[in-house]
C-alpha cells in the first residue's frame, strides 16, 4: 500500500461520493489495507473484482457509510490524524479488520463469473496458446502434435482451475460467515456478504 495510492484514494474520497479505485497491479493485500484505511474515514468496502478497459485492472468500490459508529470513527480520526492526506500520518491499521477485508475482496474476486462465463473466457484464450506452434512454425506435423498437447493439458486444467475456485469460494464464505457477515444476492445474482449494518451492494456491477 504506498503512500501515492493513499493521497489518491483519501483525494478521491473528499468528495463525499462513491469512490473507484483502479490499480493496473498489486495484491488483495494492498487493496484490503487501501479499504482499511478507508473505513477509518467514513467510507465502506462495498465491492471488487478485474475490471479497467482490457477488464486486467484490479477494482476497489468504496461507499459513504452513513451509520453512526462509522461517521463517530470519521470524526475522531479526523481530529487525531490531521495530515492524513500525506498518506503517511494515518491510524494503526487493525490486522484482524484487514484480513476480514482480504477475504471479502477474495470471495467478490472468486464470485465474479460464474463458471460458464470462466469457461467462456478461458477457451478463447486455451485455443490461441496451443494454436502458437502452429503460427510460429506452420502446420508442420511436430508444431501440429505440440499444439495437440498443449490443448489437452489445457482441457485437464480447466476442471483444476474451477475445482480451486470453487474451493476458495467455500473457504473465504464459511470464514465471513463465522465472523458475522450477511450473505446476500446481489441484483447480478452473485452472492456477497455484508457487515452487520453495512451497505448493500448497489445496483449493477460494482466494478463496471
Amino acid at each position: 500500500m504506498g503512500k501515492r495510492h493513499v493521497r489518491a484514494m483519501l483525494r478521491k474520497m473528499s468528495s463525499g461520493e462513491r469512490v473507484a479505485i483502479a490499480r493496473s497491479a498489486g495484491s488483495i493485500g494492498s487493496l484490503a489495507r487501501l479499504a482499511s484505511v478507508a473505513e477509518q474515514f467514513g467510507y465502506a468496502y462495498a465491492g471488487a473484482g478485474l475490471g479497467g478497459f482490457k477488464s486486467e485492472q484490479l477494482m476497489l468500490e468504496l461507499v459513504p457509510d452513513p451509520g453512526p459508529e462509522a461517521q463517530a470513527r470519521a470524526e475522531r480520526n479526523r481530529a487525531l490524524y490531521p495530515n492524513a492526506g500525506d498518506g503517511v500520518s494515518l491510524p494503526p491499521l487493525v490486522r484482524e479488520e484487514v484480513e476480514l477485508l482480504k477475504a471479502r475482496i477474495s470471495f467478490d474476486f472468486a464470485s465474479q463469473y460464474t463458471a460458464k462465463q470462466r469457461l467462456a473466457l478461458g477457451l478463447p484464450v486455451a485455443t490461441v496458446l496451443a494454436a502458437a506452434p502452429c503460427i510460429r512454425f506452420g502446420p508442420h506435423s511436430t508444431a501440429t502434435l505440440v499444439a495437440v498437447i498443449l490443448w489437452a493439458v489445457f482441457m485437464l486444467l480447466v476442471p483444476v482451475g474451477l475445482a480451486s475456485v470453487r474451493r476458495a469460494r467455500a473457504r473465504y464464505g464459511a470464514q465471513l460467515a463465522a465472523a458475522g457477515f450477511t450473505p446476500v444476492t446481489d441484483e447480478l445474482g452473485r452472492l456477497r456478504y455484508v457487515s452487520p449494518g453495512g451497505p448493500l451492494p448497489r445496483r449493477g456491477n460494482p466494478v463496471a
